[in-house]
């Protein structure tokens, strides 16, 4: 026998009652309008194959047309439905635009997940454990400094501000931001322009799932660790790099983006219906610290 519970959700205007029973009804992401910044590789794409696979409709955003174009033959091939739009999400009128275009398409938008992010190059420390020159406070550059601000937090920005236009006025929506463990704590061999630029948007996420509360739109982040994708040139697949990751994580292994399909359908789905405001680390307990 299956054993049911009834949620009521109080709002001023409205009373939305749903029934929550299996997990097939807590997790459906069926008919949902969706947007993935960042969605042609990596953690984006895991994020858009979880979302496609159980029915929803996603707009993938990608600044590289060529991966993109690739990526949205092969998912739609599988009978899913998936499109694709060429973005910057440094430049607020790319985002405009491609938002715009999704919701002429869908007729409304339901979840975005604000993941678009670049590396920010050397940190102070080799993985050698010797100091990089280009990595130290005094010579960083600030054009490279500006490029992952841009990016990696006022892109989020953008986001957030598209979003928020779509979704206040039909009352609802999902928005998750990719921010990264190292917005919670301090790593001598990442580049310093990521570090603020990740704290940043982990902060804006909070800020804006403050603003957003009252018109039933949940704010969340993941925060990843070490996962095996393409950013920095895909540098977590390098042996030797790899091996030092696998070091320090207590599971003695990085992530593969697959490994974010969960999360992700929990915080596009009324699964999450009253969680907000939340960063999820999802790390393999690098945070933790070594173990043996």
């Amino acid at each position: 026998m299956t054993i049911r519970s009834v949620l009521t959700i109080l709002d001023p205007k409205t009373t939305v009652r749903f029934e929550m029973s299996t997990a097939a009804h807590l997790f459906d992401v069926s008919g949902l309008a969706c947007v993935i910044t960042g969605g042609a590789s990596g953690i984006g794409l895991a994020c858009a194959e979880a979302l496609a696979e159980n029915g929803a409709k996603v707009t993938l955003m990608d600044i590289n047309a060529n991966s993109l174009d690739g990526i949205v033959s092969s998912l739609t091939r599988r009978g899913l439905d998936v499109r694709g739009e060429l973005v910057d999400v440094s430049d607020r009128a790319s985002v405009a635009t491609a938002f715009q275009n999704t919701v002429n398409h869908y007729g409304r938008l339901d979840v975005v997940f604000a993941n678009a992010g670049i590396d920010a190059g050397p940190g102070f420390l080799g993985r050698d454990g010797q100091r990089v020159f280009e990595g130290t406070l005094e010579n960083l550059d600030l054009r490279n400094w500006e490029r992952v601000i841009s990016i990696n937090l006022n892109g989020v920005l953008h986001c957030l501000q598209e979003s928020a236009k779509h979704m206040k006025p039909q009352g609802s929506g999902k928005i998750v931001v990719t921010t990264s463990i190292a917005s919670l704590r301090s790593v001598a061999w990442v580049g310093t322009p990521y570090l603020p630029a990740k704290a940043g948007a982990s902060h804006l996420m909070r800020q804006a799932a403050l603003e957003l509360a009252k018109y039933n739109i949940q704010v969340n982040a993941i925060a990843p660790g070490a996962f095996a994708t393409n950013i920095a040139d895909g540098h977590v697949r390098d042996p030797e790099v790899r091996r030092l990751l696998e070091a320090g994580n207590p599971q003695h292994r990085v992530g593969d983006p697959a490994e974010i399909k969960g999360i992700a359908l929990l915080l596009a789905s009324r699964a999450s219906s009253f969680i907000t405001g939340s960063e999820i680390v999802i790390d393999g307990g690098a945070l933790l610290g070594q173990a043996d």
